[in-house]
């Protein structure tokens, strides 16, 4: 392969080629691609000779690839956060900037450690990228927003991996794959190998069904963002959903995160008993995004069920920076946007599945379920996943689309279905496989129905989470970075 001389085109290329692998996501689905994208930048890594020529290699992809990615941040920050353009504008940059930050630690270290024979270097290649994506997603609280294994989400065949290794395990099979396709007499094979592998991993049933099929109801109420927390749009949201609950009864019911804009106890006197009633009329149960609250002031972003069973009541733990919370230092940027409900206080941990409808379902709120480690606390004991979202923050973007393939990936490393009851979208039913049996049209009202059943049992994932993933990077990162030790001692 034939690089650019000029370490500025070198870099614009670089830049180039991280925009190109957004196109390995959702919607784009071009999950064939990724292999190719990560071997081109381990391609252009070897052709660096030092530690800082790796890591402005490493920062000029991430910044090409998150500026493309996860640009839905400036839609937040300005349109609905109401920020002023001169201020959203660098921040959503200096945001994307911070995020390559990660690869370009991994193309410096890469750099700093470079073995001297090819396949040392696909395995610390391998290793340093897809370690520093699961870094991304726990320092400052997280952001594991477009790892690479979330490329291959069903229907790639490497998806077959996700009940052993997690979305990381991919990650790193996927980079490790794209650099040997350099030496295509090794990685082709290697590919072919792999993607057969995914492929027989598949078909083992790590889960089984548990229990008679269940009649579901997921609302997408599409409630414009700038209207839902005005007064004079509070009734008619109430009234909307109570009455497309009423006119599609199920056994389980799942309306969207903050649903109803309000406190439960602030909601006009019998609006919870309506819902109730409904619910338990139909035989079972419902859930809803809503607000509550404690006698010492705190708030929180939670869900509350209603319907035959006992009311309970999950409160989201993951809280999202500036959107639920603001980082210690940070209300001076806050004084510039306009973000209601802003300081939620995080619900307690270990919170167990809610019982509804004879199941047990482990319900997170919108961000939680980018964190796999997480979910699987509620596991095995929950036959089934449930996500309450409201992306309307980020307008029509690739925010739904990437957030529903993410919510693919949960479903396929736990061995569970997936229920998404969205307010915009993308409202979905996901098979425990990560198929989808059903999706709404976003940006519109609607309600999807269908039948599910919950699943026992646990995969390799559920028991042990990121820890082989981990495991495999240290063994491919140490089998690449020791012959450099020998040979400088």
């Amino acid at each position: 392969m034939r690089l650019p001389e000029r370490p500025a085109a070198r870099l614009g290329l670089t830049a180039l080629l991280g925009a190109a692998g957004v196109l390995c996501f959702a919607p784009f689905g071009l999950f064939w691609l990724a292999p190719a994208v990560w071997g081109g930048l381990f391609a252009l890594l070897r052709a660096g000779r030092s530690a800082r020529a790796g890591a402005a290699s490493g920062f000029a992809f991430g910044l090409g690839f998150f500026l493309c990615g996860v640009s839905w941040v400036h839609v937040s920050l300005s349109v609905f956060g109401g920020m002023p353009w001169w201020l959203a504008g660098p921040a959503a940059v200096l945001f994307c900037a911070v995020l390559a930050l990660f690869p370009a630690l991994a193309g410096g270290l890469f750099g700093r450690w470079r073995p001297a024979g090819f396949v040392g270097q696909a395995l610390l290649f391998g290793a340093l990228f897809a370690a520093v994506d699961w870094l991304r997603g726990w320092i400052f609280t997280g952001f594991p927003w477009l790892a690479i294994g979330y490329t291959q989400s069903p229907p790639s065949p490497l998806a077959g991996f996700a009940p052993l290794l997690g979305v990381h395990g991919l990650s790193l099979l996927v980079a490790l794959s794209g650099a040997l396709l350099l030496r295509w007499r090794i990685g082709l094979p290697a590919l072919l190998v792999l993607a057969a592998a995914g492929f027989g991993l598949g078909r083992i049933g790590w889960t089984q069904p548990d229990g008679e099929p269940l009649s579901v109801a997921l609302i997408q109420g599409n409630v414009a963002q700038e209207m839902k927390f005005r007064p004079e749009s509070f009734i008619r949201t109430l009234t909307l959903y109570r009455d497309l609950v009423a006119q599609h009864p199920a056994r389980l019911t799942l309306l969207p995160e903050t649903a109803l804009p309000s406190f439960a106890g602030h909601l006009p006197p019998g609006y919870l008993d309506e819902l109730r009633d409904l619910a338990a009329a139909a035989g079972g149960d419902l859930i809803v995004g809503t607000l509550t609250g404690d006698p010492g002031g705190a708030y929180y972003n939670s869900a509350l069920s209603l319907g035959a069973s006992a009311p309970q009541v999950y409160s989201k733990q993951h809280l999202v920076p500036f959107g639920e919370f603001i980082p210690p230092g940070f209300a001076w940027f806050m004084a510039y946007a306009n973000i209601p409900m802003s300081s939620f206080s995080r619900g307690p941990a270990g919170q167990p599945p809610l019982a509804v409808s004879g199941r047990r379902v482990a319900v997170d709120i919108c961000y939680e379920d980018v964190f796999g480690e997480e979910i699987i606390q509620a596991l095995p004991a929950a036959g089934l996943l449930a996500n309450l979202s409201n992306t309307a923050w980020f307008g029509r973007s690739l925010a739904q689309p990437q957030h529903l393939q993410i919510a693919r990936m949960r479903a396929v490393e736990t061995g569970r279905p997936m229920l998404r009851a969205t307010n915009t979208g993308m409202t979905a039913i996901i098979e425990a496989d990560g198929r989808l049996q059903g999706v709404l049209e976003p940006f519109t009202t609607g309600v999807l129905q269908g039948s599910v059943r919950a699943y026992a049992g646990s995969t390799p994932y559920v028991r042990y989470g990121n820890l082989p993933a981990l495991m495999l990077m240290l063994c491919c990162g140490l089998a690449g970075a020791l012959p450099v030790r020998r040979k400088s001692k």
